[in-house]
């Protein structure tokens, strides 16, 4: 039985990882697209693409990652997934300000290792405190 729960989250965990690559493509897309053709402030283009990604990630979640593990109401289980993101898009802002306006790193890198540390903690928050059926 415990290999089973391992193996179901191990399966979870890859699948979230595809998911998380295509939120970040879409994510990363528009963070270069706002900034570079919009002329947005990298930090602003930053929310409004992680907001894409977010919206992203979460149909997609559903759709194939916790699929049959949905134990909230639709509009409550948006809600406490969109404040995981919400604190995710706080680490998120917080590691690009750091390592792009304190270290001095371009913004497309900082958003690399922002994307890498985030990825953890959405994955481990939504599987436990939303799918942890």
């Amino acid at each position: 039985m415990k290999r089973r729960r391992q193996s179901k989250l191990l399966g979870q965990f890859l699948r979230y990882g595809v998911v998380g690559g295509i939120a970040f493509i879409v994510d990363y897309g528009t963070l270069y697209a706002l900034t570079e053709f919009a002329g947005l402030h990298h930090l602003l283009s930053a929310v409004l693409a992680f907001t894409a990604g977010l919206l992203v990630n979460y149909i997609l979640s559903i759709l194939w990652v916790f699929r049959g593990e949905r134990s909230w109401k639709p509009a409550a289980e948006f809600t406490a997934f969109a404040i995981i993101g919400l604190i995710g898009a706080g680490l998120n802002e917080l590691i690009i300000w750091l390592g792009t306006d304190v270290a001095g790193l371009h913004y497309l890198l900082s958003k690399l290792i922002s994307t890498a540390l985030v990825f953890f903690w959405n994955f481990f928050a939504r599987k436990i405190l939303l799918f942890s059926k």
